[in-house]
C-alpha cells in the first residue's frame, strides 16, 4: 500500500475516533504523520494531556515507521509489538476504553495484518487478539475493512474415574480369602465367625483406607457450580469515591428492581467514578449484603485482572444486553441460592473457576457468560476473574 494512501487512513481513523472531519486534515497528509497526529489530537478535548504523554508520541512516531516499509520488511516490527502486547491488554491506557495511540497504530498496521497467511497468524497471537477487541470497540464503518479472526472453540474435557476403590468388591475378594482359608481347616470342630468389615480392614492397605475416608468430602466439595450464582447485568446509574477509603468506590446500579442497589467495589485505582457512571456491568446479586468500610454493599461487581493486578477491569457487557437479565452457562442450569452461605465458602470455591479465555472471553470452566445479547468479555485474556 503507498505511504500515502496509508497516512490517509491513519488520518481519518483518528478523526473518526475523535469525531472530527477529516476533510480538515487530509489535505495535509504531506506532513510528516506525528505532525499531523498531533494537530488533530489538539482539537479534541483531552488534546493536550496527549500531546504531552511520550508513550502516545512515542506509538505515532512506531506506525510512521511502518510508512515507507513493505509487507515483508512490516514483519519484524508488528513481532516487537506482538511481544509488547503480551505485557497488557492494550497499547496506551487502562484497557477500558481503546486510546488515540492505539487507534493510530490500528490503522497502520491494518494492511499488512490483513494480509496474514495462515502461518503467520500463528507467529502473531496478541497481535490479532488486540486487533480484534480494536475492531470490536471502534467503530471505523466502511474505512478499514474487518479482519476475520478464527476463535478456538473450547471444549470440555472428559472427565473419567480412574483408580476408583470399591468397597463392595474389597469385601468379595475378603469373603472369598476367608472360605477358602475355612477350608483347609475342615477337620477343625470350631469353625470361627469372620468380621467380614474386619477382613476388608485388615486386606485394605493403610494408605487406601485413608483414600476410602477422604474421597466422599473432596468430591463434595468439588460439586459446587455456578448455577448457585444469581449473576445479572446492572447498569451503573451513579459513581462516588467512598467517604473514607482511598481504593472504594461507592455505585448505586440498576439491575431493574424498585431502586437501584448500593455496591462498593475495590476499583478506585483503576477507574474514575466519571468512566464507571453509565457503563454497564456484570454482578453477583445473591451475595449476602455487607458493611465495607461501613458503607453497605449489596452486590459484587465481576472484574477481569491480570497475573500481577496491574490492570483490573470491570467485564464488558456484549450491547443489546437487557438490564436484570441473568448470565447463563450452558450444561449448568439449576436455581441459585437465594442468599449464598458465608459459611459454606460458596463463592470460594467457584471464583477460581471463573476466568477469560485466550480471547477475553468470560467463562466458568470454559463455559461461556452468556447474555441475550452474546458472552461477556474482557480486553484481558487468560484473565482472573473476581
Amino acid at each position: 500500500m503507498a505511504s500515502v494512501n496509508l497516512k490517509q487512513n491513519i488520518v481519518s481513523a483518528l478523526c473518526k475516533y475523535l469525531s472530527l472531519d477529516s476533510k480538515v486534515y487530509l489535505g495535509d497528509v504531506d506532513n510528516d504523520l506525528k505532525s499531523l497526529c498531533i494537530k488533530i489530537v489538539k482539537s479534541s478535548s483531552d488534546g493536550d494531556a496527549l500531546v504531552k504523554d511520550k508513550e502516545f508520541t512515542k506509538w505515532v512516531a512506531f506506525a510512521e515507521s511502518l510508512l515507507p516499509v513493505d509487507s515483508e520488511g512490516c514483519l519484524k516490527f508488528l513481532s516487537e509489538l506482538n511481544d509488547d502486547l503480551t505485557k497488557k491488554s492494550v497499547i496506551l491506557g487502562n484497557g477500558l476504553k481503546p486510546s488515540a495511540a492505539d487507534v493510530v497504530v490500528f490503522s497502520a498496521v491494518h494492511p499488512f495484518v490483513i494480509g496474514f497467511s495462515n502461518s503467520d497468524r500463528l507467529k502473531f497471537p496478541q497481535l490479532l487478539r488486540w486487533m480484534d477487541y480494536i475492531q470490536n470497540k471502534v467503530d471505523f464503518g466502511d474505512l478499514l475493512k474487518r479482519i476475520l479472526i478464527e476463535k478456538v472453540q473450547f471444549q470440555p474435557p472428559v472427565v473419567k474415574n480412574v483408580n476408583k476403590v470399591e468397597p463392595e468388591s474389597a469385601t468379595k475378594k475378603a469373603v472369598q480369602e476367608t472360605k477358602e482359608a475355612s477350608a483347609t481347616k475342615a477337620e477343625s470342630k470350631v469353625v470361627k465367625s469372620v468380621d467380614t468389615k474386619k477382613v476388608v480392614a485388615e486386606n485394605q492397605a493403610p494408605g487406601d483406607k485413608k483414600k476410602l475416608i477422604d474421597k466422599e468430602p473432596v468430591g463434595k466439595d468439588t460439586e459446587v457450580s455456578v448455577s448457585l450464582l444469581k449473576i445479572q447485568i446492572g447498569l451503573v446509574r451513579k459513581a462516588s469515591q467512598h467517604p473514607s477509603a482511598d481504593s472504594l468506590l461507592v455505585e448505586e446500579i440498576d439491575i431493574g428492581e424498585s431502586k437501584p442497589r448500593q455496591v462498593v467495589s475495590g476499583l478506585a485505582k483503576y477507574i474514575t467514578p466519571e468512566q464507571f457512571t453509565n457503563r454497564h456491568v456484570v454482578l453477583i446479586t445473591n451475595v449476602k449484603p455487607s458493611k465495607l468500610r461501613d458503607v453497605m454493599s449489596e452486590g459484587l461487581v465481576l472484574c477481569a485482572s491480570n497475573q500481577d493486578h496491574t490492570i483490573v477491569e470491570p467485564l464488558v457487557v456484549p450491547e443489546g444486553a437487557k438490564i436484570g437479565e441473568c448470565v447463563t452457562f450452558t450444561g449448568f442450569e439449576g436455581k441459585p441460592e437465594d442468599v449464598l452461605n458465608p459459611k459454606k465458602k460458596q463463592l470460594e470455591k467457584i471464583t477460581p473457576h471463573l476466568l477469560t479465555d485466550g480471547s477475553g472471553i468470560a467463562t466458568f470452566k470454559g463455559v461461556p457468560f452468556m447474555t441475550s445479547a452474546g458472552s461477556c468479555k474482557s480486553s484481558i485474556p487468560n484473565a482472573s476473574i473476581k
